[in-house]
C-alpha cells in the first residue's frame, strides 16, 4: 500500500485536508486523534504522563489538562522530548496495527511532527506538507482555541521553519483560500497517488 504522511505547521489546515482526502475514499489514520485517544483516562499513557509531569497537568475529574501540558512541553525543550517518549511508541504501534487491517491503493498518516522528528519517514513513500503563510497560522490558531499571539509564537518556534518543512516536501498543498480550491487540490493529488499506487518497482 502506497504511503502518504501528510504535515504542516499547526494551523495549516491539515485536518481539514485529511477529511476531503477521506472524501475521496481514502483511509487516514490521524496521529493527532491516536494521541487524544491515549490519553484519556484510564490509559497508561495519562498514567505514564501523569507520573512525569505531576498532578499540575491533570484535571480535578482525572483527564488531561492538554493546555497546562502545552504550555509546559511548548517552553521546555526537555519536557516536549519527555513527552514524546511517552507518547511516540505508543501511537507507532497504533497506526502499524491500523494500517495491517487496511486494504486499499493508499493512505493518508497524518503526522503534524514529521519533520521535526523524522518519525514513520522509514514507511513513507511521499510527503505532502500543508502549506500557508505564518500569520494566517497564527490567526487561525487564536480564532479556533483562544490561545494568544504569544503562545501560539511558542508553539511556532518549536516547530520546523516554515523552509524547512517545504524542504522535505514531495508535494505541497497551498492553504490559503477557499475550501472549494482546497478540494481541486487534493482531487489532482488523488489521482496522482492512485497512479502511484499502481507503479511496480521494476
Amino acid at each position: 500500500m502506497f504511503m502518504i504522511g501528510l504535515t504542516g505547521g499547526i494551523g495549516s489546515g491539515k485536518s481539514t485536508v485529511a477529511e476531503l482526502f477521506a472524501e475521496q475514499g481514502t483511509p487516514v489514520i490521524d496521529t493527532d486523534a491516536i494521541a487524544r485517544e491515549l490519553t484519556a483516562p484510564g490509559n497508561a499513557a495519562l498514567d505514564a504522563i501523569r507520573a512525569a509531569f505531576g498532578e499540575a497537568v491533570i484535571l480535578a475529574d482525572g483527564s488531561l489538562d492538554r493546555a497546562a501540558l502545552r504550555r509546559r512541553v511548548f517552553s521546555d525543550t526537555g519536557a516536549r522530548h519527555q513527552l514524546e517518549a511517552i507518547l511516540h511508541p505508543r501511537i507507532r504501534q497504533v497506526v502499524e496495527h491500523t494500517l495491517a487491517a487496511l486494504n486499499a491503493p493508499y493512505v493518508v498518516i497524518v503526522i503534524p511532527l514529521l519533520v521535526e522528528t523524522g518519525a514513520y519517514r522509514d514507511m513513507l513513500d511521499r510527503i505532502l506538507v500543508v502549506d500557508c503563510p505564518e500569520d494566517v497560522q497564527i490567526a487561525r490558531v487564536m480564532a479556533r482555541s483562544g490561545l494568544t499571539s504569544e503562545e501560539v509564537t511558542a508553539i511556532l518556534k518549536a516547530q520546523s521553519e516554515r523552509a524547512t518543512r517545504l524542504a522535505c516536501a514531495d508535494d505541497v498543498i497551498l492553504n490559503t483560500a477557499s475550501r472549494e480550491a482546497l478540494r481541486d487540490q487534493i482531487a489532482t493529488l488523488h489521482r496522482r497517488y492512485l497512479d502511484f499506487s499502481t507503479i511496480q518497482p521494476s
